[in-house]
């Protein structure tokens, strides 16, 4: 380990619990300036990896280095230029963001300057007690509490939880402006919509194990796509079956649907031998891909 351009290095990093869960020989890598998405429902591993990371924890066998530095060694330096959001940050309900900025700038030897323009922008109250906001109010403090130090790595566990949709626009433009500077956003999220709009890559873990990463396009152009075609003749079904990649071809309302994965060409000169009328290729959500992991088995779509 040791990469010198990498903002999170893990290797066969584990957590286990008597009970079972937490994370088992998680190796990844997310370089610098990246904004890398971690995928997977609840229970899966998610906080668990992210508190491992912090050292919040300690992992159970494994190693992880953040910014070049070690995470159990060089815990405290970390803190000092990592943003963290945890799930629910842990002030007391009669703490103000305000007070909560002070004390989280006074750790950090910084100032709180930035605090002012990030609670304009997500319309945060800062002099309020936290135990008196929603839900969505409180994320809004979290998320000025992780990133008003202009942090080196950002790392979120499910940042827009509770955010009303402007707010979660919001967010997302401040994301590409950290990837902008060169800051590493790493995040958990079950909005995979917002995920496939931002991440340049993502991780999908599944039983406590990492079982894909890739480049958001790439895990895209992998997964089957949903085609309806509209032939003049009723032929070329079993041309389309006997295709390598095509499968569920049925015949529905005057036409023919399919799925496919892999070179379109094939499909395309298939096609091509009939009279097409019409043509609607559908491209899989990441939700889509998502879910294939989990029902499917490992890489289908």
């Amino acid at each position: 380990m040791g990469t010198t351009d990498a903002a999170i290095e893990t290797e066969a990093l584990s957590k286990l619990y008597p009970g079972g869960h937490g994370i088992a020989e998680l190796t990844m890598t997310v370089p610098s300036g990246e904004v890398f998405g971690f995928l997977g429902p609840n229970g899966a591993g998610k906080t668990t990896t992210i508190r491992t990371l912090l050292d919040l924890i300690h992992p159970t066998s494994g190693s992880a280095r953040l910014l070049g530095l070690d995470s159990r060694r060089d815990s405290i330096e970390i803190r000092r230029r990592v943003g963290n959001l945890p799930g629910d940050f842990g002030f007391g309900r009669e703490t103000t963001g305000r007070r909560a900025l002070d004390l989280m700038a006074r750790l950090r030897g910084t100032d709180t300057g930035r605090a002012t323009e990030l609670a304009q922008r997500f319309r945060s109250d800062l002099e309020r007690p936290l135990g008196e906001l929603s839900r969505g109010n409180r994320q809004k403090v979290g998320l000025i509490l992780a990133a008003f130090h202009r942090p080196d790595l950002l790392i979120l566990d499910e940042p827009t939880g509770g955010l009303d949709p402007m707010m979660q626009e919001e967010f997302l433009a401040m994301v590409g402006e950290e990837r902008d500077r060169g800051a590493t956003v790493f995040l958990s999220s079950h909005e995979l919509d917002e995920v496939e709009r931002i991440c340049d890559r993502v991780g999908i873990v599944r039983d406590a194990r990492l079982v894909a990463v890739e480049r958001v396009p790439d895990l895209l152009g992998r997964a089957r796509r949903k085609v309806t075609v509209r032939l003049a003749d009723r032929g070329g079904l079993d041309e389309l079956r006997r295709l390598a990649g095509v499968s569920e071809v049925e015949q529905v309302d005057g036409g023919v649907s399919f799925r496919f994965a892999g070179d379109v060409d094939p499909v395309v000169k298939a096609l091509a031998a009939h009279h097409v009328t019409d043509l609607e290729v559908s491209r899989p959500t990441l939700e889509e891909v998502f879910l294939g992991y989990y029902e499917g088995g490992e890489g289908e779509g």
